[in-house]
């Protein structure tokens, strides 16, 4: 039974296709492809970064992919380098930074800008009556009496005041 590699190289050299126009047609990288077709797994360090390169490759040869990741899957499975997928952090240990991130990424941004937004408002309402009051505290005529002119019975002209 052929090999995946052995599989993408015949149908890649079948349909007349040299490595630079896959590469091309596909955005991989030629050495990505080389490294697929000579089997030379271990320059991906992840298994979902060859599962997603052997992918379209087989697309973009018009292969059945599910299959040939079918097939890529019975190869790997003695490789315990692609197959384990690597733990970021120790199991079972998580530090405050962990749960912190964790509440973040749970967080509803709209209504969290929406609150902010509100909070911001509030506190610019509230400092803008604190002025006003405080100027009204420091006013000079804040106490006195409103004046009123009450014109005189002669004439509806002021008068004028003495000559010193």
């Amino acid at each position: 039974m052929p090999t995946v590699a052995e599989k993408l190289r015949a149908a890649r050299e079948a349909q007349a296709l040299t490595i630079n126009v896959l590469a091309d047609k596909t955005k991989i990288r030629t050495d990505h492809l080389r490294a697929i077709e000579d089997g030379n797994y271990a320059v991906f360090p992840a298994p979902i970064y060859l599962r997603g390169t052997v992918k379209n490759y087989a697309a973009a040869l018009k292969l059945d992919s599910a299959q040939i990741l079918a097939d890529l899957d019975l190869e790997l499975r003695d490789s315990s380098h692609l197959t384990e997928h690597p733990s970021l952090i120790e199991p079972g240990r998580k530090n405050l930074l962990d749960h912190l991130t964790l509440l973040l990424a749970k967080l509803n941004w709209k209504m969290g800008v929406a609150g902010l937004a509100l909070v911001v408002l509030v506190g610019m309402a509230s400092i803008v009556i604190w002025v006003v009051h405080r100027q009204k505290a420091n006013d000079p005529l804040a106490g006195l009496p409103p004046a009123v002119y009450q014109a005189s019975t002669a004439s509806d002209t002021l008068p004028l005041p003495p000559h010193r």
